[in-house]
């Protein structure tokens, strides 16, 4: 022993565990109580090595506890820190100091019990305790061994915070299911604190999840109101057309027959027939489409639902130029989906062709239906000028269309994805080698499903 930081070297290192311990080359700790004052002291020892790594000193430094104390008095929580003889040697709880433990017994300095009961809930310890003012009558107990510096630390959480914040996200989950059983649950909740908060956490992610797959459906109706609110022009012309038509035959037809001409008549009169029924299908089509579908998932004619997206399409691609190169299978092809969500993802696609070709001579596309391995394949390829990004195609908002236009804000494909996806099936979006994008819808048959 060669120096000290305040004068005289204390003969007292001399032989100390904590100084052999240095000596030996590894780091010393002790701590202790002195003084008439019940002074805390806490000290280290480090070995010193010469440069053929031998130890040739130690550094020992001792800290007052109290000093320490003194910034983390009265934090949150209360904390004390307990060494293998049960004695609290460090605390930001002033009046726990000193404090002994023995037999699961706290003893304060003047060898008073403080009196305390235990609740075990799963894998949680409660306290409930009145030991003073500043420590909280319930709380949860944690504690952590500290075998480097020979403490262990215990914490004293309070729950008061944690049972109001239960008992309002219980009161919230109450408000958004009205039934009588969350009100169970929530005095469930109130009695349990900590060891049911999970559950009412993943109950309103629940009720959140339920929220936004109604959010989803009402935005699923409303693009396809606004699908029907760009075609309403169109479509007025569809049917009026028809209709004039069958006015004048019918007027055609009286005459006709006045004169006898009773063969001219008959085949106005199958004319009329003929605009009737095809009237009857622009509407039920219509009717169909705009229809808020909720059923589940069922088997549907994908042949019919191409060809009804073509008749509500008609009028559009009539007057833009556009070519449609279509020709259906033999039979049905039938897959598993939504026969009014299917039409809409169809008719999506459709529409974003007839966009990307605005204004381009020799418009064409050209839709094609495979089935094979218990799986259809539509496919729905334009002479536009392609994806720019395919990557990012089916992000919501993601559009290349320009910001304000009437056409859509980007949902659109990110709407036909998820609705593919709930029916269990796939769609991809690429540039055509030969030019255009290419948009590959993947479905289950009716087969697949047998087998499954």
């Amino acid at each position: 022993l060669l120096a000290s930081a305040h004068g005289a070297v204390p003969g007292h290192l001399a032989g100390s565990v904590y100084l052999e311990r240095a000596l030996y080359g590894a780091l010393g700790s002790h701590h202790a109580v002195t003084g008439a004052d019940n002074r805390r002291i806490y000290t280290f020892a480090a070995p010193s090595f010469d440069d053929g790594g031998q130890v040739q000193g130690a550094l020992i430094v001792t800290i007052d506890v109290d000093a320490i104390e003194f910034e983390w008095r009265g934090g949150r929580p209360a904390v004390f820190f307990t060494d293998e003889d049960g004695l609290v040697f460090v605390s930001n709880r002033t009046e726990m100091l000193l404090w002994t433990v023995a037999g699961g017994q706290f003893r304060n300095r003047f060898g008073a019990v403080q009196k305390r009961s235990t609740r075990w809930i799963g894998p949680y310890e409660l306290w409930h305790i009145n030991w003073g003012p500043y420590l909280p009558q319930r709380s949860l107990h944690v504690t952590l061994p500290l075998p480097v510096i020979g403490l262990r630390g215990e914490a004293l959480v309070d729950v008061a915070p944690a049972l109001r914040l239960a008992g309002l996200q219980a009161a919230v989950f109450a408000a958004l299911s009205l039934a009588a059983g969350a009100m169970l649950f929530l005095f469930a909740e109130r009695r349990r604190v900590l060891a049911e908060q999970n559950a009412v956490l993943e109950s309103r992610v629940q009720d959140r999840t339920a929220e936004l797959r109604r959010a989803q459906a009402d935005l699923v109706q409303a693009g396809k109101l606004s699908a029907l609110g760009q075609m309403s022009a169109g479509i007025s012309h569809e049917l009026n057309q028809p209709l004039m038509a069958i006015r004048s035959f019918a007027e055609n037809s009286a005459l006709f027959l006045q004169r006898g001409q009773t063969e001219i008549a008959q085949d106005n009169l199958n004319r009329i027939s003929d605009l009737a029924r095809r009237m009857g299908r622009i509407i039920k089509n219509l009717r169909a489409f705009a229809r808020n579908e909720s059923e589940a998932i069922t088997t549907v004619n994908l042949v019919d639902i191409v060809d009804g997206t073509l008749d509500l399409s008609a009028a559009r691609l009539r007057d833009q130029g556009v070519t449609v190169d279509w020709v259906p299978p033999a039979g049905p092809v039938h897959v598993r989906g939504g026969e009014v969500r299917l039409g809409q993802v169809v008719l999506n696609l459709i529409t974003n062709a007839c966009d990307a070709m605005t204004g381009q001579q020799d418009a064409q596309i050209t839709i094609e239906l495979h089935h094979a391995d218990a799986r259809a394949q539509l496919s729905i390829r334009d002479t536009g000028p392609g994806i720019e990004d395919p990557d990012r195609i089916f992000e919501p908002f993601y559009s290349t269309k320009e910001v304000g236009a009437s056409e859509g804000m980007g949902l659109g494909l990110s709407i036909s994805y998820g609705l593919v996806q709930s029916f269990g099936g796939d769609i991809r979006g690429e540039n055509a080698p030969g030019g255009g994008a290419l948009f590959t819808i993947e479905l289950d048959t009716e087969e697949r499903r047998d087998a499954a």
